[in-house]
């Protein structure tokens, strides 16, 4: 799954949530956004933070509310728990419950 922000309408960055079957990994891609456009989107969206350009925190019940009605397969949700069990696993959960997350440069993409 990925959470895209990128350039929108009228200069305005927009946040995107795409391969939302694709449960096994998890980042945040930017296109031409500076990092404080970024973070700003998120925030406006409701679905977390950037802390700096390499790293996100995406809130996972608001994620799951974007991802989930444009889900394909039937056995999403236990595909979605297991993404999340693997995330505490492997300490990706931070103390406020938000999940961590690689950032990526999705420019010119």
């Amino acid at each position: 799954m990925i959470v895209e922000v990128v350039g929108g309408a009228d200069a305005r960055p927009e946040v995107k949530v795409v391969d939302v079957d694709e449960l096994t990994s998890l980042h945040l891609a930017l296109g031409e956004v500076t990092d404080e456009e970024a973070d700003g989107a998120l925030r406006a969206a409701g679905l977390g933070r950037l802390a700096d350009g390499e790293t996100g925190y995406l809130d996972p019940a608001a994620l799951r509310a974007s991802a989930e009605p444009q889900a394909g397969a039937a056995d999403w949700p236990q595909r979605w728990e297991g993404m999340l069990a693997t995330a505490r696993e492997r300490g990706w959960v931070a103390d406020d419950g938000s999940l961590q997350v690689h950032v990526e440069s999705a420019a010119g993409a």
